[in-house]
C-alpha cells in the first residue's frame, strides 16, 4: 500500500462508508438550496410588484389623458371630462383602486390628476399611483 492511501484510510476510518463515497460535500446543495430559493422567490415577487405599479402608473396617464382630452374639446366641459375619464377607467378594470378624478378647465388649459392605489402581490404593501394629464382648451381662430 502507498503512503498516500494509507493515511487517507486512516482519517476515513471513523466515519461511514456512505460519506467516504460521496466526499465531504454531502448537503451542501440542500443548504444552498435553502438559502437561494427563498432568495430569487423573493426577487421574483418584487419584479412582479413593479410591474404591478407601472400597470397602475400606465392606466393612470390614460385616464388623465382621456379626460383631458374630453375637457380640451372646444365645447368641452367639467362632466365631459369627468365622464370620459370614469368610462376608461371602467373599462379597463382593476389596475387601479380607490381611483379619484379631478378635472379641472379654465379658458385656456384643461387639466386632470387621477389618483389611486396600484395592485400589490405583498399583502398589506400600498402603492399610491398619481398622474396628471394637461392639455389646452380649443379655441376657434
Amino acid at each position: 500500500m502507498t503512503r498516500q492511501l494509507h493515511l487517507r484510510r486512516r482519517l476515513l476510518a471513523g466515519r461511514p462508508a456512505r460519506a467516504y463515497w460521496r466526499g465531504e460535500r454531502g448537503a451542501v446543495g440542500s443548504v444552498q438550496l435553502v438559502v437561494v430559493l427563498p432568495l430569487l422567490m423573493g426577487l421574483f415577487m418584487a419584479a412582479m410588484q413593479a410591474a404591478m405599479f407601472y400597470y397602475g402608473r400606465t392606466a393612470a396617464i390614460s385616464i388623465a389623458q382621456t379626460g383631458a382630452a374630453a375637457a380640451a374639446a372646444e365645447h368641452g366641459t367639467v362632466a365631459d371630462c369627468e365622464q370620459a375619464a370614469a368610462s376608461l377607467q371602467a373599462s379597463i378594470g382593476d389596475a387601479l383602486t380607490e381611483v379619484q378624478i379631478s378635472c379641472q378647465r379654465t379658458p385656456t388649459r384643461a387639466r386632470v390628476t387621477v389618483s389611486g392605489q396600484a395592485l400589490s402581490v405583498f399583502p398589506g404593501w400600498r402603492s399610491t399611483v398619481v398622474q396628471q394629464a394637461e392639455a389646452p382648451v380649443e379655441r376657434p381662430t
